[in-house]
């Protein structure tokens, strides 16, 4: 009897500390990385701000696991090699389960190094220029052919454009996207000289000159559209300059990859309307999801606040993450990851989203047309197309493709039947 009473007060004394050390590991905390300072704020804050809304709504029901969710917020500040930092901060000193951040390829660059030597796990939530797979990023943004590419073909198709300007800000996404482009419209029957590229750093002011030449390049009266990467506040001054010039979207159409409503929002609309923009999600699409989407987000931050594509990927990212958790059991990394494959969520544009093993999603294309009020009609729409995340496009990749759950690779040679290691662009 004396022994049977030691050991039940030994097995006490073990629950006991059993207990503490579940306990210790709420809240679960999911860090948030973007720039709420520089150029980027005007995009990102609105994201940060997302995050905190999904973060708060899953804490109404009951948080995940057993635990509240906590947002560790981290400020960047548009400071690329400060991003690696802050993803550091919030791996190491932090100790967030997962990362929903970045906005530029630059920063998703600088991170990476980061999350995958501390086996991080990032949602990156922006179209981006492909030519990359991650084991810790999930790129729930568009990839080339979910965005680019069939904007291209909207402008040959259905706007017969037959000169290219490609403007870009200088950094990875705008000159790796606008490579593509580039090879896709020569394979499409455009001559090489009818194609004009330009580059300006972020923030960018005078656009006089960059309109001038792009008005020049339709001197022989050939059809000009611009095809745009500028990012940040800088699209601010070259909408601006546009309306200066007396440029309608009829004498040259605009299609954006990087202004949505939250850009817009800050702009007199009156002489951009008929421009267009690219993405998987405009406000005005016509789905009961968003609309209750737009009303929660409303409510939290005022009527005059908008949604746009990223905050879909965000809501999409995150909530696929509590289900994948869920499914594991645990907020593991590697048994996160191990769930995440062949995730179903309903997007917010009536569909829904799929994540495929290349750790993408498949999204349905939208072209929207911006209106004088700030939002998109939408012209355009496909079913989901598949995330692509090597192009077919350029040599060096079109050989190539991204598998983490049955190859375990991200860049496996369909010719050699092996897996790459490394690319000069990757």
């Amino acid at each position: 009897m004396k022994r049977f009473d030691f050991l039940l007060a030994g097995m006490l004394a073990s629950s006991s500390l059993v207990a503490p050390a579940f306990a210790a590991e709420c809240p679960i905390k999911v860090g948030v990385l973007h720039s709420l300072s520089g150029t980027m704020a005007i995009s990102e804050t609105t994201l940060k701000d997302t995050m905190l809304m999904l973060v708060e709504q899953q804490n109404a029901k009951g948080g995940l696991l057993g635990c509240e969710l906590e947002a560790v917020v981290v400020d960047p500040a548009s400071d690329w090699p400060l991003f690696a930092e802050k993803a550091r901060e919030l791996l190491s000193v932090h100790e967030v389960d997962v990362i929903f951040g970045n906005w530029t390829s630059v920063s998703r660059k600088s991170v990476l190094p980061v999350i995958e030597e501390l086996n991080g796990l990032l949602f990156y939530p922006v179209q981006y220029e492909g030519e990359e797979s991650s084991k810790n990023v999930f790129y729930t943004g568009a990839a080339p052919n979910q965005q680019a590419i069939p904007a291209t073909d909207y402008f040959l198709e259905e706007l017969g454009v037959e000169k290219f300007a490609l403007l870009g800000t200088d950094y990875v996404y705008p000159r790796t996207t606008n490579n593509i482009l580039e090879s896709y419209l020569m394979s499409k029957g455009i001559a090489e000289d009818d194609i004009f590229v330009n580059y300006t750093p972020f923030g960018h002011s005078d656009w006089s000159k960059i309109v001038a030449d792009v008005v020049a390049l339709g001197a022989d009266g050939k059809k000009v559209g611009v095809i745009s990467t500028i990012n940040g506040d800088a699209n601010i001054g070259f909408y601006k300059e546009l309306a200066a010039a007396g440029i309608s979207a009829d004498d040259i159409p605009v299609i954006a990859f990087s202004v949505g409503e939250e850009e817009l929002s800050g702009l007199d609309t009156t002489n951009l309307v008929g421009h267009l923009a690219a993405w998987n999600y405009f406000q005005s699409a016509e789905a009961d999801a968003n609309t209750a989407f737009i009303e929660a987000w409303k409510a939290k931050m005022g009527e005059e606040r908008v949604t746009n594509d990223p905050m879909e990927a965000h809501y999409i990212g995150f909530n696929m993450w509590v289900n994948a958790a869920t499914a594991a059991d645990s907020t593991d990394v590697d048994a996160v990851r191990a769930a995440m494959y062949g995730q179903k969520f309903p997007n917010l544009t009536g569909g829904t989203a799929v994540m495929l093993p290349n750790h993408h999603l498949a999204k349905p294309v939208l072209i929207g047309e911006i209106q004088a009020d700030g939002q998109f009609d939408i012209i355009s729409q496909t079913a989901e197309v598949p995330g692509d995340a090597w192009t077919d496009f350029l040599p060096e990749s079109a050989v190539l493709t991204s598998d983490w759950k049955d190859l375990g690779c991200g860049m496996y040679n369909t010719e050699t039947k092996t897996c790459v290691q490394t690319l000069s662009n990757y």
